[in-house]
């Protein structure tokens, strides 16, 4: 399965950065296909993960059946925020979902995280950055808003975590096709606007638009991590950069003095 260029130097500083720390168990809350717990798998980790999507999920145990089959990874078709699961983890990451919740329901899930992490746990957060950039892919996702990085800042310690480490990514290789990504969406997807918010943020793990989130095999040419390498280290240097269209951040639980 090829994943669009964006995604692929996003999981390229994920896995950049998880490398850092000694695997554990983790929480994933909207895995969409799978692919993001099966980079966190594939690094030694074991987990759980959560989505609202049956189609998608039943890729995601596809991707990670091996995982599953040795009892180290599980998937659960529920509302992480409306769950009952208290275990304790030492790694919560999400991407592409913060921006999907309602303002009390924000709060909601900073809350959960710090229920559920244990002390030392990490939560990571990915999310569409760059209110500027605002569009019909945004609504059709069922986006709320598009973060700046003081914002989710404000808001992480506002919820009580102390923010680690806070990053802008994909510049500038996904401003540059931001137009035509705009193009396809509105070409293939136009009649989603019409769903309600719930609805457009279930379908949202499983879309299938040609050219930006589907490929034919030919493009694995391109769309792999040699090929993008120099993008990758050029998002790096440009990490504060206002205009990246996505925020990586990693957050820790505030201790209680």
């Amino acid at each position: 399965m090829l994943l669009p260029p964006g995604t692929i130097l996003q999981y390229m500083y994920v896995k950049e950065r998880l490398q850092r720390l000694n695997p554990g168990r983790f929480i994933e809350i909207g895995i969409g296909q799978g692919q993001l717990s099966n980079l966190i798998l594939n690094l030694g980790w074991t987990g759980i993960g959560f989505d609202l999507n049956s189609d998608t999920l039943q890729v995601a145990k596809k991707i990670n059946e091996n995982y599953i089959k040795a009892g180290q990874y599980s998937v659960q078709k529920q509302d992480w925020l409306a769950s009952k699961s208290k275990s304790k983890v030492d790694l919560v990451i999400s991407s592409m979902v913060l921006e999907h919740l309602k303002p009390n329901e924000e709060k909601k899930f900073f809350q959960k995280a710090l229920q559920q992490l244990k002390p030392g746990g990490i939560l990571i957060i990915l999310v569409p950055s760059n209110p500027d950039a605002w569009g019909i892919d945004d609504e059709i996702a069922g986006h709320y808003r598009r973060y700046t990085l003081d914002e989710l800042k404000t808001k992480s310690i506002k919820n009580n975590f102390n923010v680690l480490h806070l990053v802008g990514l994909t510049f500038p290789l996904a401003n540059m096709t931001l137009p035509i990504s705009q193009y396809l969406v509105e070409k293939a997807e136009k009649q989603k606007q019409k769903l309600s918010m719930l609805e457009k943020t279930k379908l949202s793990g499983n879309r299938n638009v040609l050219y930006k989130t589907a490929y034919p095999k030919i493009f694995g040419l391109v769309l792999n991590e040699f090929f993008l390498s120099p993008f990758y280290w050029v998002q790096k240097l440009n990490s504060k950069n206002e205009k990246s269209l996505i925020i990586y951040a990693e957050l820790s639980p505030r201790r209680k003095k």
